[in-house]
């Protein structure tokens, strides 16, 4: 969920121009590839000069983010991970997945499951 409630800022470390994209997508709580795509895509459909003027006029307008807010805090106000450490814990998360999945083959290529589904299919 968006929190509206905070200030919109540039966020020139995170952004490919000014920041202006990564600063939208902080403030909107969405991934920034979205609001990337979104500024390219009305620039194809139409709305090259007000999606120029818009961008102009936030990367003019908008402040820089305070040093503070890149120290730790996310958009929510969670913690970020390091990467390697969010890798650890997707390779954590696929391990547990893979053992579930062996414990499912294990049992539809058992002879309970074959027994249970000749009487079910009585």
């Amino acid at each position: 969920m968006a929190r509206f409630n905070q200030p919109l800022y540039l966020r020139p470390e995170e952004g490919m121009f000014k920041g202006v994209c990564a600063g939208v997508a902080r403030y909107l709580d969405v991934p920034v590839k979205l609001v990337r795509i979104i500024v390219v895509l009305s620039m194809f459909f139409g709305l090259f000069l007000l999606t120029i003027i818009a961008y102009a006029i936030l990367a003019y307008w908008l402040e820089p983010a305070p040093a503070q807010d890149y120290a730790g805090e996310g958009a929510a106000g969670r913690t970020r991970m390091p990467p390697a450490q969010q890798l650890e814990l997707v390779e954590l998360q696929l391990q547990d997945s893979e053992q579930h999945l062996r414990q499912v083959e294990r049992y539809v290529t058992s002879e309970a499951f074959g027994l249970r589904n000749r009487f079910r299919q009585l």
